[in-house]
């Protein structure tokens, strides 16, 4: 059966421009629209309807919220008259006539102009049964297909009380911004939660909030049971990781798993565990997130890039990262792009960067291995001015547009002076929507750029080279060594995996040195000029 919607703006109003947006995104939800136009009176519209036997019928007004009344009103009885009180009646205007149209009682629904697209798409989605309570996968594959095209958007959050934690929570979900609140755990959760006695009390709420005991992740999931439903996860925790996972899954249904595989050890004090431990604990991880069928973001590659290695070892991280997950069995694995790192990196290079990370990544995508695209802005590249701040959140996340992830991780605009409230989650996130609503239609294609696409193509080549040394590494010893521990082990005390902010390490050479030339990390030589992976790798010298 045809579904029909039937719409106007009704007297004197001769503002359509926001009726025809909504009729684009009705007509791609299935209905067959038919327009009136511009000031068209109310029993015109009423008549159209009844002849079309439409399914619903769409009323705009923008004009005095007094005049709406009256007109509210003669709607009502040109609806009771021609019996169509049962068809969805939907509203659309300024937020002063749209509180008068809440107040008529006769709307399915009103939409004041504050809603984004996908508040809209979810509606029209609902059909008949879209008065009733919309229902929110409660999963992240689900979820970013009931979304579609509109990215998830998820934000960090975490304060230094599990109380005001809770209550920001309360409030982040009934805003209904946010689709995934990630839970940020202070260092001694992170690393001691299973041994309490080792836990420094100097340093509880330090870098996030102080979970202590089951009942708090409890508490945290019960928060966000409201407004949008948003979908919880939590960092994989620094030690005991496995236990780590189970308790995740069991307190706040973990949307996905963070994991890296290089990190979280003796390396950057993260914990105590040996660079060894930490790959084989790590891999362990993503395999039993591969069990139990939850995805798995292996979120390697920034912390690279966060160290200044140059741009060829963070594309090496991110195939290497995606390669573990799928032999670890993962089905559904989110891969992390993490843009403005390091901070002077500028946006073609950038981009070039990013679709050199994935061009090897979706080499490895197939039925089985389904590869989500996350982005995010550089947390260490935010500007202290608050209102700068703001513009550098907005720029760039259009920038990232560009890759069409399925998620949007906001980082809040105030990171760089002081951790984000309840207030400034919400802020960024209304920014990262401002900048969704005007992307989503279309950006300029920029894979034709000529610096983006020389870039991108040297970004692969030198990074299957260092791959096919790291291979070339464990070839003899064992059948593969792009996941074997050990010899990823390897690769990091014999320089092919380095970072010019490892220098002193008791693991790691940090004898890179990087530079940021025309916009991209590079490699660089002792005089300071860039050099070829294949030059690098040969200075290293070893067998």
């Amino acid at each position: 059966m045809e579904r029909i919607m039937v719409g106007a703006a009704i007297g004197d109003c001769v503002h359509v421009a926001g009726l025809l947006n909504f009729f684009k995104l009705a007509e791609a939800e299935g209905y067959k629209t038919v327009f009136l136009g511009a000031a068209v009176p109310v029993e015109k519209l009423v008549g159209a309807a009844v002849e079309a036997d439409a399914e619903a019928i769409a009323v705009s007004y923008r004009l005095d919220p007094g005049a709406a009344q009256s007109l509210f009103g003669v709607l009502r009885r040109e609806l009771e008259t021609n019996g169509l009180c049962d068809r969805l009646l939907l509203f659309g205007g300024t937020p002063p006539v749209a509180e008068e149209a809440t107040a008529s009682e006769i709307f399915t629904k009103v939409f004041s102009g504050r809603e984004d697209v996908d508040e809209v798409i979810a509606y029209l989605r609902g059909g008949a049964s879209a008065a009733a309570q919309v229902h929110y996968a409660r999963n992240l594959v689900d979820r970013i297909e009931q979304k579609s095209p509109y990215p998830l958007i998820r934000h960090h959050f975490g304060l230094p009380s599990v109380a005001d934690t809770i209550a920001g929570i309360e409030a982040i979900a009934s805003e209904e911004v946010v689709d995934v609140i990630s839970i940020g755990p202070d260092q001694n959760a992170q690393e001691h939660f299973f041994h309490p006695e080792e836990m420094d009390p100097l340093q509880d709420g330090a870098g996030g909030v102080p979970l202590r005991s089951r009942e708090d992740f409890c508490g945290l999931y019960q928060a966000s049971q409201r407004g949008n439903y948003p979908l919880l996860r939590c960092y994989s925790g620094t030690t005991d990781l496995v236990a780590m996972a189970q308790l995740l899954q069991e307190t706040i249904n973990n949307a996905w798993a963070a994991v890296p595989l290089f990190w979280y050890n003796q390396m950057d004090g993260r914990s105590q565990r040996t660079l060894l431990e930490a790959i084989q604990e790590n891999q362990q991880v993503m395999t039993w997130h591969g069990e139990c069928g939850i995805p798995v973001e292996v979120n390697e590659a920034h912390h690279w890039s966060l160290r200044d290695a140059h741009d060829v070892i963070a594309v090496v991280a991110s195939f290497l990262a995606a390669y573990n997950a799928k032999k670890a069995g993962v089905k559904d694995y989110v891969a992390q792009l993490m843009f403005n790192t390091p901070p002077m990196t500028v946006p073609v290079m950038d981009l070039a960067k990013m679709m050199a990370k994935l061009d090897l990544v979706q080499e490895l995508a197939c039925k089985d291995f389904t590869v989500y695209r996350q982005v995010r802005a550089g947390l260490s590249s935010f500007p202290a001015d608050l209102d700068v701040a703001k513009g550098h959140l907005a720029s760039s996340l259009q920038t990232a547009m560009v890759l069409s992830p399925h998620l949007v991780h906001v980082v809040g605009y105030c990171e760089a002076v002081h951790i984000a409230r309840a207030e400034d989650v919400i802020a960024s996130c209304r920014i990262a929507r401002g900048v969704l609503r005007n992307v989503l239609d279309g950006l300029p294609r920029v894979d034709h750029d000529e610096r983006l696409r020389t870039r991108r193509l040297q970004l692969v080549d030198e990074a299957r080279y260092l791959l096919d040394r790291i291979w070339a590494l464990g070839a003899t010893r064992v059948e593969d060594p792009w996941s074997c521990a050990q010899i990823l082990e390897e690769t990091v005390r014999a320089g092919l995996m380095d970072a010019p902010h490892l220098k002193n390490s008791a693991i790691a050479q940090g004898r890179l040195q990087t530079r940021v030339i025309d916009g991209a990390c590079q490699a660089v030589g002792t005089d300071g000029m860039p050099i070829s992976e294949r030059e690098r790798v040969a200075s290293l010298s070893f067998d």
